[in-house]
């Protein structure tokens, strides 16, 4: 079973041209075509919290159901982070992920099944403190272990981890794959790869790269970060 992860910190839909543009992030997303998508900064910080992605926007223009998880009536996300799946795909139960925060950050997790396998995908926003997201990871992968299930698991984000291997990066240890698809910040001259896929043992990594549209290259100040990663059969 092949399916394509994409994480992407949409800047509220801002752009590098100061346009909040919704159907500008819609377009890159159809670019991709991924499976499940995790976004970052999806809501205004301030106020109602308002979704910069309207709902029906996301319905005309994809074939992607966003996973209920806002606690607010006009957000999309928890903390500005929000899960995308393709339709056809089967949510079984989705939380936010407490996080020890001193900024607006968040986690969130929803448990799918895809052609009868269940996995679990991790939406995440990390701190810009070293320390803080070390700590933020530890939560994160403890609110995985004490899941139910053990399932094929998906974590991605933006992780402001400006290290390419050392960091806070060194907190998923020796039991998860952190990818690296490229330098994904800023868009217009990527330097840092601070937007990661991190992947459980279960999964074989077909491919990873940073989606570098010429829409993508504007529309943020990131750029989408792609992984195709394959199941064996049960």
């Amino acid at each position: 079973m092949l399916l394509k992860f994409a994480s992407y910190n949409i800047h509220k839909a801002v752009g590098l041209d100061r346009r909040r543009d919704p159907e500008r992030i819609l377009t890159v997303l159809k670019e991709i075509d991924a499976d499940v998508v995790a976004l970052q900064e999806v809501d205004r910080r301030y106020g109602r919290r308002m979704a910069v992605l309207p709902l029906d926007a996301i319905h005309g223009a994809t074939d992607y159901e966003p996973v209920p998880m806002s606690m607010k009536p006009d957000s999309l996300g928890w903390h500005g982070n929000a899960i995308l799946v393709r339709r056809g795909i089967d949510l079984v139960e989705a939380s936010p992920v407490p996080l020890p925060v001193l900024e607006p950050r968040g986690a969130v997790r929803a448990d799918l099944v895809v052609e009868g396998r269940r996995l679990r995908i991790v939406g995440m926003h990390l701190d810009l403190s070293g320390l803080r997201r070390r700590l933020q990871i530890r939560s994160i992968l403890s609110h995985c272990e004490h899941c139910e299930a053990r399932v094929p698991t998906v974590i991605m984000g933006d992780l402001n981890e400006w290290a390419q291997r050392g960091g806070s990066l060194r907190e998923f240890g020796g039991q998860w794959r952190v990818l690296a698809p490229g330098r994904s910040f800023p868009s217009r001259r990527p330097l840092a790869m601070l937007d990661r896929i991190v992947v459980s043992p279960d999964w074989a990594v077909e491919d990873t790269h940073v989606h570098h549209s010429p829409l993508a290259a504007v529309g943020s100040d990131h750029l989408p970060v792609v992984a195709a990663l394959s199941l064996p059969k049960n």
